[in-house]
C-alpha cells in the first residue's frame, strides 16, 4: 500500500474531524495512522484491610493478567481501618472509608483521599475528613465530583464534594434511616451498610442491614443533596448488606447477610425504582451451619453473579438470565481461606480475587467465560486482615 501523500493527509484529516464520510479506502489508510493504545498486561491492585492487627495500611500490588500472581509494590502507611476502597472514574484518586470509632481526635470514622501515582501505582495521602458514624462502605460518583459512604454504626449515608485536587470537602449531606427490623439482636436499629450509584449517577442505593429494606435516594448533583426516593423492602430478618448493578442497567442484585440470601430485581432507570424478582438461597442444600454473606459483584459480561459466604467459606456462583435478569445456581468454590469478607473481580473478567480476612490472604481464581465457573490459579499471598480489593489498569 502506498503512503498518504501531504495533501491527501490534510485532506483526509480535515473530513475526519468535520464528521465528512470518506471512501473506505482512504477511512482504513487514515486509522492505520491513528495511534494505537497500550496494551494492558498487568493490574495494580488495591488492597483495603483492617489495622488492628497486623496490617499497615493499604497495600499495592501489581497483578500478571497472564498468571493471576500478584508482586507487592508499596504499602501506604499510618492509616486507621482503610477497610473498603472506591477509586474514582479518571483513575487518579483513591478513597478509603476509616472504620474507625474514633478519628481525627473526634467520635466516629472518616474518609481518606489518595493520590495514585500514574506510574508506581503508589499512594499520596491528599487529606481526610471525619464522618458521622462508623463508615464499612465507600463509593464515588460517575463524575467524580462526589463520594459516598454508608455508615453502619450510625446508620445513615453521607455525600462528600470532592475539591480540584481530589481531596474531601465536609460532609454536604446525611441521610439518617430511623426504624429497626425483625431480628432484635442485629436489627435493633438502622445499619446502612453500603451505597452504589446506578451508571448515570440520578440514584444511590443504600442496603441497610437494620431495616430490611435497599433506601433509595435521588442524588441532586448541583447542591451535593441525597433526596428520599423510596426504597425496597426485602423479607423479613434478610439483612440486605450490599449491592451490584447489571452492566446492562436493567437488573440489580442484593446480597442479604442474615438469611443467607440473594434477591434479583429489576430496575426502571427513569424512576430509580426496583422490583424484586427473586430471591435464591447462597448455600448448597445440607449446610446448616452458621453463615453469613458479605460481598457481590456481577460479571464485566453480565453473565455471571458471585457472592462470599463466610461460615460457608465459599464463593457462590449465579448464572444470569439476560432476558429476565433471574438466577440460575452455577455451584460453590471453595476460598480457600476463612471468612471471605470482599472480593474483586478484575475489569478483563478473567480473575476473580478473595479476600479472606480470618486467614490473612488473598487468593486469586480463574473464571471460566463460557461457564462461569472458578478455577483457583495457584496463587495465595498473605496479607494481613484484607477486606476489598480494586483494580486499574498497570500501563508501564
Amino acid at each position: 500500500m502506498n503512503k498518504l501523500d501531504r495533501r491527501q493527509f490534510f485532506k483526509t484529516a480535515g473530513a475526519f474531524a468535520a464528521g465528512i464520510s470518506l471512501p473506505d479506502s482512504l477511512q482504513f489508510r487514515w486509522l492505520r495512522l491513528k495511534p494505537r493504545k497500550p496494551q494492558v498486561k498487568d493490574l495494580l491492585v488495591y488492597i483495603g484491610t483492617y489495622t488492628n492487627g497486623k496490617s499497615e495500611g493499604i497495600y499495592v500490588y501489581r497483578m500478571n493478567l497472564a498468571t493471576g500472581e500478584m508482586t507487592h509494590q508499596s504499602t501506604a502507611k499510618g492509616v486507621s481501618n482503610p477497610a473498603f476502597l472506591a477509586i474514582d472514574p479518571s483513575r487518579r484518586f483513591l478513597y478509603a472509608a476509616n472504620e474507625s470509632n474514633q478519628f481525627l481526635g473526634k467520635k466516629g470514622g472518616g474518609l481518606t483521599a489518595y493520590a495514585i501515582n500514574q506510574t508506581t501505582g503508589a499512594l499520596t495521602k491528599v487529606n481526610e475528613v471525619g464522618v458521622p458514624g462508623v463508615p464499612c462502605h465507600v463509593s464515588v460518583h460517575p463524575t467524580g465530583k462526589y463520594v459516598l459512604a454508608a455508615n453502619y454504626g450510625g446508620g445513615n449515608i453521607v455525600i462528600c464534594p470532592v475539591r480540584t485536587d481530589g481531596g474531601l470537602g465536609e460532609v454536604s449531606d446525611v441521610a439518617q434511616h430511623t426504624g429497626k427490623g425483625a431480628d432484635p439482636k442485629r436489627q435493633d436499629g438502622p445499619h446502612a451498610h453500603c451505597a452504589v450509584l446506578d451508571a448515570a449517577g440520578q440514584y444511590a442505593f443504600a442496603p441497610d442491614l437494620g431495616l430490611d429494606k435497599v433506601m433509595i435516594y435521588k442524588v441532586d448533583q448541583a447542591k451535593g443533596k441525597l433526596l428520599p426516593n423510596g426504597f425496597l423492602a426485602t423479607k423479613p430478618a434478610a439483612g440486605p448488606r450490599h449491592f451490584d448493578f447489571h452492566p446492562s442497567g436493567n437488573f440489580a442484585y442484593v446480597i442479604n447477610e442474615l438469611d443467607s440470601t440473594m434477591t434479583a430485581c429489576a430496575y426502571d432507570k427513569t424512576k430509580g425504582a426496583l422490583k424484586e424478582l427473586q430471591t435464591v438461597t447462597t448455600l448448597p442444600r445440607g449446610f446448616d451451619g452458621q453463615n453469613y454473606p458479605a460481598d457481590i459483584h456481577v460479571h464485566p459480561s453480565g453473565k455471571f453473579v458471585y457472592g462470599t459466604n463466610r461460615g460457608h467459606d465459599s464463593l457462590v456462583a449465579f448464572a444470569i438470565d439476560p432476558q429476565t435478569g433471574r438466577l440460575q445456581l452455577i455451584g460453590h468454590e471453595s476460598t480457600w481461606g476463612k471468612w471471605p469478607r470482599n472480593f474483586g473481580i478484575d475489569p478483563t473478567g478473567q480473575f476473580l480475587l478473595a479476600a479472606n480476612q480470618n486467614s490473612n490472604t488473598v487468593v486469586s481464581f480463574r473464571i471460566d467465560p463460557a461457564t462461569g465457573r472458578l478455577k483457583t490459579a495457584g496463587h495465595i499471598t498473605e496479607i494481613p486482615s484484607p477486606v476489598c480489593v480494586k483494580f486499574i489498569p498497570a500501563f508501564s
